[in-house]
Parts: C-alpha cells; structure tokens; sequence
C-alpha cells in the first residue's frame, strides 16, 4: 500500500543546524548573520559551507570580500538572540552591541568568535559557488574552539551541555537526545 503523497521540489531536509557567523573586514565593525543552510562537506582536511543570499545581505559582501568567516553554535537558551540576528541587517544595526553578545578576536581570522557561544569554528573561504537563490562558500576549518564548560571529563563535546538545535521549515528545534551511536547496530541487529 502507497502512503506517500508527492509534492513539488522543495528544500525539505530537517533539522538543519542553526548557527550564528561572523565576519569582518580589516579595520571595519563585525557583523553576525543566522544562517540554517551550513553542514560539513570533507573530513580531511576538514571542510564545512554556509549558504547565504546575495541580494539584500550585509554579510554576504563581508564574507566575500573578506574570504573569511566564524562559525558560531549557540545553546538552545540563545534561541531568541539567533532568531533576531536573522531578522535584521547589519547595515542598520549594531547586533553586537544590539545583542549583548561579546566579540572576541579569533586565532586565524578577522572576522571575531562570539564568547557566548558554546563552539567556534574558524573558516577561509576556499571556494565560492552560486547556485541561484543562494551563494555557497565552501571553508576550511582553520581551528575549532570549545567553552570549557562544554568539554566532558575526557576533553569530548558534551552535547547535553551544548545543547544544540535545529531550524525546521520555520521552528526552532531540539536535537540533543541521543538515541544510538555509531556502530551500536552491529551489537543490536540479530544475525
């Protein structure tokens, strides 16, 4: 029996991360976009992407021009802050000072960690690819950094601690539970 119902093409997977970038230009203020289309795209050497819009995005012409920019992922508790972050330009409004978030200086890039955030991760642009609505810059992960109050005793992310969250089709999501590990199947599935 067919339970599926076809609908047109659409951006549809979920969750995706929601994470707060940074970027700068020499001599010029940071700026902070929200950004829900970024993921990993290599391992080694490591290598991540984030989608934004030309048109209408202050950020877009910091990052281009810059070659640059900071992954930042924010706790649930930051929702609110994210979520206006993604509401309004950076061309009008200082979201730093706006936000009360702290801007500290990164270890590679101009473009400033955000204290707050419980990781951070250091990115130049290593390609920039348009696909039409949107602009993929394609980074290298230069370093990665932890608030140490999110490490668990072996040095590891504690992601109950982090707790992360994702962006579905307009909502704001949990997705900390964990439910398996890999490799756990091989242990649960009869042979």
């Amino acid at each position: 029996m067919n339970n599926k119902i076809t609908k047109g093409p659409s951006t549809v997977l979920f969750p995706v991360p929601t994470v707060l970038v940074t970027s700068r230009l020499e001599g010029g203020d940071p700026d902070i976009i929200t950004i829900a289309w970024t993921g990993i795209m290599n391992s080694e050497p490591p290598v991540v992407y984030i989608s934004v819009r030309p048109v209408g995005r202050h950020s877009y012409n910091l990052i281009k021009e810059s070659g640059e920019y900071v992954i930042n992922i924010p706790s649930a508790s930051q929702v609110a802050v994210v979520d206006y972050c993604g509401t309004v330009s950076g061309k009008e409004v200082d979201k730093f000072k706006e936000t009360g978030l702290t801007p500290v200086p990164a270890q590679y890039v101009k473009a400033p960690l955000i204290a707050e955030c419980p990781v951070n991760v250091e990115c130049r642009v290593k390609q920039v690819i348009s696909l039409g609505s949107h602009d993929v810059f394609v980074g290298e992960v230069l370093a990665v950094h932890f608030n140490k109050d999110v490490l668990d005793e072996k040095g590891r992310p504690d992601f109950e601690l982090i707790e992360p969250y994702g962006y579905c089709t307009g909502e704001y999501r949990l997705i900390s539970k964990k439910i398996g590990y890999y490799g756990y199947s091989k242990k649960e599935m009869p042979r």
